[in-house]
């Protein structure tokens, strides 16, 4: 389902024509009109019809009121069940586009073509779409697989370094969780940029789709995927509310520091190995401050965490660097 697009993107241009869609809809953001759909349309060859479909860009436009917009422009435009969503663009455009796309109509099919280092290595993979409620994330979704997910690694050079950061938190999430290998390839990086994170790519992905294919409903093991994300989440959405919001993997960054400690302290993982994820995490990640908000407004958001049942807490705390459980109780 992942292929990695060569310089002409063959790949696609021969998935188009051997479907038979009514039309094509891209999704975009302002970033991805800017830098990224030049490229993509110069490569496109296809006799299919397709319309240009632009939101703003940012986190807070991952809500009811844009995907109601989008399902509004579709409808206006006609779109079939036999159309198509190519979602080009990070985490919030594939989210966002894979839910628009798995509603309308009851559902039409769409693929996903990420855009950041993010979506490449985790948001664009494994069939979740969803859309914020309010300041909680991902709150209303559905679980439905792309089509198929088309990665161009030569996006990457488009993006910013703090968002080139943003991903690679994931990447290093899933060596902590699933290969320590993995792990110990990522912490070698001196600097993060493009040339050296690209060949570790395949391999965060094919971790992540391991995955997927073990648990796509989210009943066990894929729970796992959530490390660091509880309690991220939580200081994710408290800065969606503030003047100082964060990207996602510098949430996820942080969470995964709270989280390592907190393994830690269960007894799950020793002092020694906390230490080390710790201290090369922060290698990477700059101090966030929290210091303006208050412990019960972060335990408030803990606990609305869509992972909990019975009002308890339940998070993925690894068991060893490489490993990890579920629904452990804190």
């Amino acid at each position: 389902m992942i292929t990695l697009l060569d310089e002409n993107f063959s790949q696609l241009n021969q998935f188009l024509t051997e479907k038979s869609f009514s039309k094509i809809f891209i999704l975009v953001d302002e970033n991805t009109h800017e830098y990224c759909l030049p490229i993509f349309l110069g490569n496109l060859e296809t006799d299919i019809s397709f319309e240009i479909l632009e939101i703003e860009a940012g986190e807070e436009m991952k809500n009811i009121q844009t995907a109601n917009q989008l399902w509004e422009i579709l409808t206006e435009m006609k779109a079939d069940r036999k159309a198509l969503m190519i979602n080009l663009g990070g985490g919030v455009i594939t989210d966002m586009g894979g839910f628009v796309a798995s509603t309308y109509k009851r559902g039409i099919q769409f693929i996903n073509i990420p855009t950041t280092l993010l979506s490449m290595c985790d948001a664009s993979i494994g069939g979740k779409t969803g859309i914020d409620l309010m300041h909680y994330k991902n709150m209303v979704g559905t679980f439905s697989f792309p089509e198929q997910i088309y990665a161009y690694t030569r996006f990457l050079d488009t993006l910013p370094a703090k968002e080139l950061k943003s991903g690679f938190a994931e990447m290093l999430k899933h060596g902590l969780i699933a290969d320590k290998k993995h792990w110990e390839a990522l912490i070698k990086l001196q600097h993060l940029d493009p040339t050296g994170i690209e060949p570790l790519i395949p391999q965060s992905m094919e971790i992540k789709q391991e995955v997927v294919n073990a648990d796509f409903h989210e009943k066990n093991v894929r729970k796992t995927l959530n490390f660091g994300h509880t309690i991220g989440h939580a200081i994710e959405s408290l800065c969606l509310q503030s003047e100082n919001p964060i990207l996602h993997g510098e949430a996820v960054a942080l969470g995964m520091i709270c989280e390592s400690h907190l393994s830690y302290l269960e007894g799950l993982i020793s002092k020694e190995d906390a230490d080390l994820i710790i201290e090369n995490i922060q290698r990477y990640f700059s101090f966030i401050d929290l210091g303006d908000f208050k412990d019960e407004d972060i335990f408030n958001l803990l606990l609305n965490d869509k992972k909990n049942t019975d009002a308890k807490i339940n998070f993925s705390l690894l068991s060893g660097i490489g490993s990890c459980i579920y629904d452990h109780e804190c």
